[in-house]
């Protein structure tokens, strides 16, 4: 019978029908939730030092040190959203103009999952789809204390997110090391499932690299990074966002995901592998936004087919189906049909495997691929680089000067203004899956004003638009052909 996988967390949903069926899809309820380094990566978070052991865990008695250690570690988290939306009027927009009569509406929910305390000082990793959408984020402590919390950061292609409580001396987890893991070794899952807190359910580690394309189905606009952790211990909604640890309680996944058919646990339970969860949370205290490296290579299994018409000696490795022009694979030198065997001292077998390895480094790290070419085997050098094919490091902020909603801005010329009989407005330079492409936005469009407002500089547009104290936008834009029109839409 066919597994169906979700998010593992619970909602509780009020308000507008299309808002709930809005929540059931995005709050946290149960749904489809070299040298062998880590090259740049600083390895401590403040105030905490983080540590590998690498040592395998024995089979425990039982687990009440393991408990003790973590549940203090282990947070509640409950979210509001208010959604609004605004109701143009045709009546009063004819004799008043556009935005005149508009109506605001707002819908209204909430959701609740776990959390887990990475350093003293305050800050807590849990899901991005726990605090997707949130207008406010609470923090319930062990001992009953509660705290408002403020996003940090996202990062939906891990589904990750960091977030900050004003609180010092705080239990951080220890992290272990996820690479050291043995299928069928003991652990730990903590969280607090269908609102009970600190709860701890036992299984053993049942697979590692799991790609069970949850990330990618629920968010079309991201290059997800699945490599999960399946372990066989009972995993509910809430607990997503909460830890999974070993048996001497150190961290090693972030609960994520179950696959079920009915919404509860089924058997089946899937993390993301701590040395992951550190560096995508390192990238975003560091610099508000994951530092996204990129190997520039299409990819796919090794398979039986594949092995038998490509003459391989077997399946292992993986296949490189395509090369990204400009980037660090093509500059090395690496062809399409060469077959990736290591990266540094790691084998990898599966897209999973490769995609995780990747997903640990920032662009400007070096690493080497051990690559099978016909019947050579031979090493390249690898310069990573980021998705605009550099190795620049950027803030979440300087990213924001010049997007917004899926799109990329960029200031008119002098001679496209006198083309348009225009004096002011930008032009929309890119655009992905997002709010404005749904509106029907796309590619050299020019937004001329932002809520009446004429739109001068990138920087003013994109500010507005990613204000969390706008609730509603109204733009008026021009298409490539010199019409004007307008779109109104709600944050």
């Amino acid at each position: 019978m066919k597994n169906n996988f979700k998010p593992i967390g619970l909602g509780l949903l009020g308000g507008l029908l299309p808002f709930s069926i809005f929540l059931a899809l995005h709050s946290e309820t149960l749904e489809q939730p070299v040298k062998e380094k880590m090259d740049t990566v600083n390895n401590s978070f403040p105030t905490r030092q983080v540590r590998y052991t690498g040592v395998p865990s024995a089979t425990p008695t039982d687990f009440v040190d393991a408990s003790n250690k973590t549940l203090h570690s282990v947070v509640h988290v409950t979210t509001k959203v208010v959604r609004t939306t605004i109701q143009r009027d045709p009546f009063f927009e004819f004799f008043y103009g556009p935005g005149a009569g508009g109506r605001e509406q707002q819908h209204y929910g909430q959701g609740s999952g776990s959390g887990v305390i990475i350093s003293e000082d305050g800050y807590i990793v849990t899901n991005n789809h726990v605090i997707e959408d949130a207008n406010e984020i609470e923090i319930t402590l062990n001992d009953n204390s509660t705290y408002t919390a403020k996003i940090i950061g996202t990062d939906p292609s891990t589904d990750l997110a960091v977030l900050k409580i004003d609180a010092t001396n705080l239990d951080a987890i220890t992290f272990g090391n996820s690479d050291a893991i043995d299928v069928g070794e003991w652990v730990l899952a903590v969280g607090n499932p269908f609102n009970l807190t600190s709860t701890v359910t036992a299984g053993i580690v049942s697979a590692k690299a799991r790609n069970i394309n949850i990330i990618g189905s629920r968010n079309r606009n991201v290059i997800p990074i699945e490599s999960f952790i399946q372990t066989d211990a009972a995993v509910n909604p809430g607990n997503s966002g909460g830890a999974l640890v070993n048996t001497r309680g150190e961290l090693i996944g972030i609960n994520t995901a179950i696959a079920s058919q009915t919404g509860s646990y089924s058997g089946y339970s899937f993390a993301i592998p701590s040395i992951l969860v550190k560096k995508v949370a390192l990238d975003i205290m560091d610099f508000g936004m994951v530092q996204r490296a990129f190997l520039g290579v299409q990819i796919a299994q090794v398979n039986q087919q594949i092995m038998d018409e490509k003459g391989f000696p077997d399946t292992k490795g993986v296949y490189i189906s395509g090369i990204t022009e400009g980037s660090g694979a093509a500059s090395a030198k690496v062809k399409e049909g060469d077959v990736i065997l290591k990266v540094g001292t790691k084998e990898v077998n599966t897209p999973a495997e490769l995609q995780e390895e990747i997903g640990k480094r920032r662009p400007g790290d070096k690493i080497a691929l051990t690559i099978r070419r016909s019947d050579e085997i031979i090493t390249k050098e690898i310069l990573l680089k980021n998705q605009d094919g550099n190795t620049e490091l950027k803030t979440k902020a300087e990213v924001e000067k010049y997007a917004a909603l899926g799109a990329k801005f960029s200031p008119l010329t002098k001679e496209e203004l006198k083309e348009l009989n225009i004096d002011h407005g930008v032009k929309i330079a890119e655009i992905s899956t997002g709010k404005l492409k749904a509106l029907g936005l796309d590619k050299g469009m020019v937004i001329t004003k932002v809520n009446n407002e004429k739109v001068i500089t990138v920087e003013q547009l994109t500010g507005i638009l990613n204000s969390p104290q706008n609730r509603g936008i109204l733009l008026e834009i021009l298409t490539e052909s010199g019409r004007k029109d307008y779109v109104g839409f709600g944050l």
